[in-house]
């Protein structure tokens, strides 16, 4: 025999029927409900929590013509496996996620043709001033990252990204509280107020960039962005010309995910900022329908600094078109501990002097 437990909206604790007041009472914190009000909130859920459906047309890019695969050459990077795409003049270069060298000795075979690409805007020169305008004010910066010969190897790279447009029809149910703090007397009362908040509307998301690359970490990828996608023209491989091109190694559809993530946090973000007024707000249940969806391969323009220092991987990534410079750096541990020292003996020399004048003013 299985035992049907109902949850107190309010503290989630399990509510029971009590007979003296003929209704469901939670005994935690005193709540009292009404049999047909939480058989109206069950069904309320229920119809909001019906599965979500992300469903996406991924029919993106097209096949190359035998013209447009003759200018360009392609190469699988025998140290990390990426598959770079370059300029058919290209003759020798260095992969730019792993700096070994390479190639190019094929034609260009397989995968699809991008819709779009958003040509470079920034280079080399600004690259570089982007990367030192980073480190300034690193002072436990490792020496190696100040290199000017190492700064030298920042590569323009156009990464690929799927970009996801769609309208969406989302239902959320949220429980909102409104505390209120007042002084009675000796006592310092809060008293809380629960709420079921209800929200529905209709929103269109569209450019939702999601990079097809396996080898560029996904939260570089987001940190670098935006990108201004109206600036986009028809993909011709002349704009390879002094750089290189990554190829796809994650599909549209396995990049579905990653978009429907961003379309649930933008939806419940929009409507929880629609409903202000309450002190907290957490969503129980949501309901999302998309319609229109589709997809576009594109390139978009970063310039890429991949290095190695201690054994450990660093990846620093300027955005092409804007000039946002994203990555993260290390701490040389040895310079570290000569700034402690030396920051120490600052701090006794101050310590010793200002007991000095203490004692010279009597004080001690």
């Amino acid at each position: 025999m299985a035992l049907l437990e109902y949850k107190c909206p309010c503290c989630s604790g399990a509510i029971e029927y009590n007979s003296t007041v003929g209704k469901m009472k939670c005994p935690y914190c005193d709540t009292e409900f009404e049999m047909e009000t939480l058989k109206e909130m069950d069904e309320a859920i229920s119809e909001d929590t019906v599965n979500d459906d992300l469903s996406w047309d991924t029919k993106a890019g097209s096949e190359w013509s035998d013209s447009e695969a003759s200018g360009v050459v392609s190469y699988e990077c025998k140290s990390c496996g990426a598959k770079i795409t370059f300029d058919a003049t290209t003759t020798a270069s260095s992969c730019p996620f792993c700096d070994n060298p390479i190639v190019m000795t094929a034609g260009f075979v397989g995968g699809l043709k991008p819709d779009f690409v958003i040509p470079f805007k920034l280079d080399k020169k600004a690259a570089k001033e982007g990367f030192l305008k980073h480190l300034t004010g690193k002072k436990l910066l490792p020496r190696v990252f100040k290199d000017q010969n190492h700064i030298d190897e920042i590569k323009g790279v156009y990464v690929p990204f799927w970009i996801f447009d769609s309208d969406a029809d989302a239902n959320m149910v949220f429980k909102g509280t409104k505390v209120h703090r007042y002084t009675s007397g000796s006592y310092d009362v809060t008293e809380t107020s629960y709420y079921r908040v209800l929200r529905s509307g209709n929103m269109s998301f569209a450019n939702i960039p999601v990079d097809g690359s396996e080898k560029m970490d996904d939260a570089l990828m987001d940190s670098v962005e935006p990108f201004d996608v109206s600036q986009g023209v028809e993909f011709q491989s002349a704009y390879l010309a002094g750089y290189c091109a990554d190829k796809y190694d994650v599909s549209a559809e396995e990049s579905i995910e990653r978009a429907n993530k961003r379309i649930r946090n933008s939806t419940e973000a929009a409507f929880k900022a629609t409903a202000s007024e309450f002190t907290t707000l957490t969503t129980e249940a949501n309901n999302i329908k998309l319609s229109n969806g589709k997809t576009r391969y594109a390139l978009l323009p970063l310039w890429i600094l991949n290095t190695t220092w201690n054994g450990e991987k660093y990846v620093f990534a300027m955005n092409g078109q804007t000039g946002k410079f994203v990555g993260n750096l290390p701490c040389d541990k040895g310079l570290y501990k000569k700034y402690l020292f030396s920051t120490a003996g600052i701090a006794t020399v101050i310590i010793a002097a200002g007991w000095y004048a203490l004692k010279l003013l009597g004080i001690l």
